[in-house]
């Protein structure tokens, strides 16, 4: 089994510059191949394997306008070859967006799949092309056979080490379970589960947005390319950068406690890059973090044998009662409702929960109006077709 450790990097001013030697070499060589793939197929209407682009970076270190590639790892180039290689693919067979050219702003990376080597216990790692060791903070030990690691810089400077490594554990199969936790996601509530737990939504973003503005109007008026307003910069990166870590520690620690405590979880399939189109709630959805939250379920119940199970987008979990009957007059302002077949009386999110569960587990069968049938076909019908695609 495949896991992932990421370690802070301090390096001194020379590694520094080396570093950005890399970032700058390896983004060049990915944009300089897409170039070259664009504009052979709009003039030639041919394609370039990574292989051939790969056998060009021999001669581009010969040229002297592109001699300085051969002050950075030669493997961390040709790994770039390879990422674009990737990203073709996905445009290709998964639906994911063309290839987009690399800027210099933001995340930069690049990737050693050896010549590298970890001390753990000195807190130190040696980089190929690097004279000396770059100190590094090994906060998680780690055991197992690394396979490659990835060095990155983010936007306000710190620079990172992301470890892959084989831990040589078989990825436990899915216990069996008897019962399952429903969750329905929301804004008001971050999380809504089956046994009636309302957890609160955090909003960072929201208690941050004073601050963020308060430091983007500073930046806006320093001047452009002087060093004060290089300063503001991080100062900027570090407000963003301190939204983006409280998120993610929100979500790993419910993310995890869930896992832990159930056999099985049911989430809905939520359209969120369809949802955030929506210009009075796209920023609140945005700050949640739905899609990542269900990724972090996804990979821990691999890790502790749990089983993750999602039901469809069009199952009418919030607006089904007990009794079997649609609401097919429930606005999304309406939080509590009554039956008016049954009389009962349904909490909106709690509902939702618990039916989340009854659909996963197969314990309701609605009826759907033809226009509703005809929706939830022509969805299966393209998830099918992106699979064998």
């Amino acid at each position: 089994m495949l896991r992932s450790y990421k370690y802070r990097l301090y390096p001194n001013k020379k590694q520094e510059v080396l570093l950005a030697r890399h970032f700058g070499s390896v983004r060049w060589i990915y944009n300089d191949a897409l170039a070259l793939r664009i504009k052979l197929w709009q003039t030639e209407k041919k394609s370039i394997s990574w292989a051939e682009l790969s056998r060009r970076l021999p001669l581009l270190k010969l040229h002297e306008e592109t001699a300085w590639l051969s002050e950075v790892n030669a493997q961390s180039l040709c790994h770039a070859i390879i990422n674009l290689e990737k990203a073709y693919q996905a445009f290709f067979k998964t639906g994911a967006g063309f290839p987009a050219f690399k800027s210099k702003r933001g995340r930069q990376s690049f990737h050693c799949p050896q010549n590298f080597d970890i001390d753990q216990e000195g807190g130190s790692i040696r980089l190929p092309k690097f004279s000396s060791r770059v100190r590094m903070v090994c906060s998680r030990p780690f055991k197992g056979q690394v396979k490659g690691i990835t060095v990155s810089r983010d936007s306000s400077g710190k620079h990172f080490v992301s470890v892959t490594v084989e831990t040589g554990k078989d990825v436990p199969a899915a216990n069996p379970y008897k019962d399952v936790l429903g969750i329905d996601l929301g804004l008001t509530h971050f999380a809504t589960l089956s046994t009636g737990e309302k957890i609160d939504n955090p909003r960072f973003l929201k208690a941050s947005l004073n601050k963020l503005a308060k430091e983007q109007r500073r930046m806006s008026r320093k001047v452009k390319g002087s060093k004060n307003r290089a300063k503001q910069r991080v100062r900027v990166a570090l407000s963003h950068e301190r939204v983006v870590n409280q998120r993610k520690d929100f979500l790993h620690k419910l993310s995890t406690r869930l896992i832990r405590e159930n056999q099985a979880i049911a989430v809905e399939d939520l359209n969120v890059q369809g949802m955030v189109t929506n210009r009075r709630l796209s920023r609140a959805i945005s700050d949640v973090g739905w899609a990542e939250f269900k990724r972090q379920l996804e990979y821990k119940a691999s890790w502790y044998g749990k089983t993750l199970l999602t039901i469809g987008r069009f199952d009418p979990s919030s607006k089904l009662c007990t009794c079997g009957v649609i609401n097919r007059t429930l606005s999304l302002s309406d939080r509590v409702w009554t039956c008016g077949s049954c009389g009962a009386t349904h909490d909106r999110d709690v509902l939702a929960a618990n039916n989340i569960k009854r659909f996963a587990l197969g314990r309701v069968t609605p009826e759907f109006t033809p226009v509703e049938s005809s929706r939830r076909k022509a969805a299966q019908r393209s998830r099918k077709t992106a699979v064998r695609s």
